[in-house]
């Protein structure tokens, strides 16, 4: 039982990576970016491909993913939605320009990678098992803790406390009251889709230090519990995907623990309609009208 919760922790911490990254896009800009779990899938191939082909070690990685990451995300916000602004149905037209935009970025990964799955070499992170109160965590799960946890941390503290943080709130608020107190609107907008796209890249180098492989496949399945955390913590809500992240991936260990691990993606749609039907804004979302 311990052993499953501790498992449950350290998966939710992927989840709740990847979710914020989701919903900071979506709060601050109300936009809908189906292209994250594409990132998400170029992450992981682009994490293996620096260890594998270039010799690059794995703890220096992660700032080059997140790099990788905050480029994607420009280029998708000049390419995807920024032709778009302005428009009767930007966010319609958004929101399937994304869709084209990940499906063009898997594409190029099947092209340069091929469709077979990929993996970090197996000298490529140390194989250690720590035994603590019987729990048994592996290293690659305290770091994927660790680095979840410290950017959840950094990203709380930037949206709160700095000047880039207030502006993003600004924007979120009223965009056009932003523009004419002087915030530049288009220069938040670039920011958050990089500092999404960080994340969301990030976090596919955690899912493959923890689950072993890479696939071209592997974003549409944490899409789909993506859309359950955002929509379990409250559309927009960071802390609300951070504690909905954590809980769902409890949720996940629970069923594989009581019921079995063919029903566990089931727990993340139980806990989804419960929540539409009991309290439809999720635990932390507020129903409110955004200001055009």
């Amino acid at each position: 039982m311990s052993q499953q919760l501790a498992n449950g922790l350290f998966s939710g911490a992927i989840y709740a990576l990847f979710a914020i990254g989701f919903t900071l896009v979506f709060g601050i800009l109300r936009h809908l970016n189906l292209a994250h779990a594409s990132i998400f899938t170029a992450g992981a191939y682009l994490g293996i491909d620096l260890v594998a082909r270039f010799g690059v070690p794995i703890w220096t990685a992660f700032p080059l993913v997140a790099l990788a990451g905050v480029a994607l995300g420009v280029v998708l916000e000049r390419v995807a939605f920024r032709p778009l602004a302005g428009r009767a149905d930007e966010h319609f037209a958004g929101l399937i320009s994304s869709v084209a935009f990940g499906g063009m970025l898997v594409a190029a990964l099947q092209a340069r990678y091929g469709t077979q799955q990929h993996s970090f070499p197996v000298d490529a992170f140390p194989n250690r098992i720590y035994d603590i109160a019987g729990i048994s965590i592996s290293l690659a799960q305290v770091i994927t803790l660790t680095v979840a946890l410290s950017a959840m941390a950094a990203l709380a503290w930037l949206v709160a406390a700095s000047q880039a943080g207030r502006a993003m709130r600004a924007v979120a608020e009223n965009p056009n009251a932003a523009r004419i107190l002087g915030v530049h609107v288009e220069r938040v907008t670039a920011s958050t889709y990089a500092l999404s796209s960080a994340l969301g890249a990030t976090a596919g180098v955690l899912m493959v230090l923890n689950v072993g492989q890479a696939h071209l496949s592997m974003g549409l399945s944490i899409e789909l519990t993506g859309f359950a955390v955002i929509i379990l913590g409250g559309m927009g809500s960071l802390a609300g995907a951070m504690l909905a992240g954590v809980m769902l991936g409890l949720a996940e260990s629970l069923t594989v623990h009581y019921i079995g691990s063919s029903y566990k993606d089931v727990a993340a749609f139980v806990l989804l309609f419960a929540v539409l039907l009991l309290r439809p804004q999720g635990l932390f979302g507020t129903i409110r009208v955004r200001e055009a």
